[in-house]
C-alpha cells in the first residue's frame, strides 16, 4: 500500500513543529530568566536609561511625599481654624499684642462698665434698670471691640509686609546664605509684627527646634492665609528637598497677586459701600432735619408708646436691610 507523498511531507511538519513545542516548554524558564537578566544588564548599562528610570522613581516617591505633606497641611489648616474660632483669651490678647493678663482684661471691662453707668443715668437721664443693662453691655463689648480690632489691623499689617519679606529670603538663599540666616535678617530689618513673628521662629529654631517645625507654628500665632503658605512651603522643601528660592519667589508672586486681587475688590466694591452708607445714614439725616424744622411733630415718635414701637420696628428693619447689604458687598477669596 503506497503514502500519498503530500501526507508524509505533513507528518514530517507536524512531528518537526509539536517536537520544538515541547522543547520551548521544557526551556522556556530558563530563557525567560536569561532575558530578564540581559535586560538588566541593558539598564544598568545603560546610563541614561538607568537615570531615567531612578528619575521617575523619584518623582513617585516625591509626588507621595508632597502629598503626605499636604494632606497634614490640611489638617492642621483644619486644626487651626477650629482654634481660631475658639481662640482663649490670651492667645486674642497675644495676637492683638497687648501686654494684658486676663485679670487686667476683665478689670478693664468692669471699670468700662462702671464708667458708662452715670453717663447714662445722669447725662441721657435714663432710669436705673436701662442705663445698668446699657453698662452691662458696653462693658462687656467694648473691650472685646478694641481687642478685636487690634488684632484684625495686625493680621492686616502683616500680609502687608510678608511678602517684602519672602523676598529678602529668597535675595538671601541666591545669593549663598543659609535659611536660619536670611530669617535672622527678617527679624532684625522688617517691619512690625513681621519682625516679631520671624524672631520668635528664630529663637525657636536657636533652642533646637528643626526649622520646618519652627516655621510650622508660625500660622498658630498669626493665622492668616499668607504664614500658612509659608509653612507649607517650608514643609514640602524639608521633605522632598529642591529649590527653595525658586519655590518662596513663586509663593511671592503669588501673595502680591493676591494683594493685587484684594485692592481691586476694594476699588469695584467702593460704589457699593458708598451707595450703603449713605442710604443707612439717610433715615438719621431725614430725621434730624425733621427735628429741626417741627419738633412737635417728630416728638411724637419719643412721647408716645405708638412712637416708640414705630421707632423699634423701624431700627429691626434698618438693621436687617444693613446687614443684608454688607452681606453684598463683602468679597471673600
Amino acid at each position: 500500500m503506497s503514502t500519498d507523498p503530500t501526507i508524509l511531507v505533513l507528518i514530517a511538519v507536524l512531528s518537526a513543529l509539536s517536537a520544538g513545542g515541547l522543547l520551548i516548554a521544557a526551556f522556556y524558564p530558563h530563557m525567560r530568566r536569561a532575558a530578564q537578566l540581559d535586560r538588566r544588564i541593558e539598564r544598568l548599562t545603560h546610563p541614561v536609561l538607568a537615570a531615567s528610570q531612578r528619575g521617575d522613581r523619584n518623582d513617585d516617591s516625591r509626588k507621595r511625599s508632597v502629598e503626605a505633606t499636604l494632606t497634614e497641611a490640611e489638617a492642621r489648616e483644619k486644626d487651626s481654624k477650629a482654634k481660631r474660632n475658639k481662640a482663649s483669651l490670651l492667645v486674642r490678647l497675644r495676637q492683638a499684642d497687648l501686654p494684658w493678663s486676663p485679670r487686667r482684661y476683665y478689670v478693664t471691662c468692669l471699670a468700662t462698665g462702671l464708667a458708662a453707668l452715670p453717663l447714662m443715668n445722669l447725662a441721657l437721664g435714663l432710669s436705673i434698670f436701662p442705663s445698668l443693662g446699657f453698662s452691662v453691655a458696653l462693658g462687656l463689648w467694648g473691650p472685646h471691640f478694641y481687642v478685636e480690632r487690634r488684632r484684625q489691623q495686625r493680621f492686616k499689617m502683616f500680609g502687608a509686609e510678608f511678602p517684602n519679606a519672602v523676598d529678602v529670603i529668597v535675595r538671601g538663599i541666591k545669593t549663598g546664605l543659609p535659611v536660619v540666616d536670611c530669617l535672622k535678617i527678617v527679624a532684625t530689618e522688617a517691619q512690625e509684627p513681621v519682625r516679631s513673628e520671624f524672631k520668635i521662629v528664630v529663637e525657636d529654631q536657636t533652642l533646637g527646634m528643626p526649622l520646618a517645625e519652627a516655621v510650622q507654628r508660625l500660622p498658630d500665632r498669626m493665622p492668616v492665609s499668607e504664614a500658612q503658605f509659608f509653612s507649607i512651603v517650608i514643609a514640602i522643601q524639608s521633605r522632598t528637598g529642591g529649590s527653595l528660592s525658586e519655590a518662596l519667589g513663586n509663593l511671592s508672586k503669588v501673595l502680591r497677586e493676591r494683594m493685587k486681587m484684594r485692592s481691586k475688590i476694594k476699588a469695584m466694591s467702593a460704589e457699593a459701600k458708598a451707595s450703603g452708607g449713605i442710604i443707612a445714614a439717610l433715615p438719621f439725616c431725614v430725621s434730624g432735619v425733621v427735628y429741626l424744622t417741627s419738633p412737635k411733630y417728630i416728638s411724637l415718635l419719643f412721647t408716645e408708646t405708638s412712637g416708640n414701637i414705630v421707632l423699634v420696628g423701624c431700627a429691626i428693619w434698618m438693621l436687617m436691610g444693613v446687614m443684608v447689604m454688607r452681606k453684598m458687598i463683602n468679597f471673600d477669596f
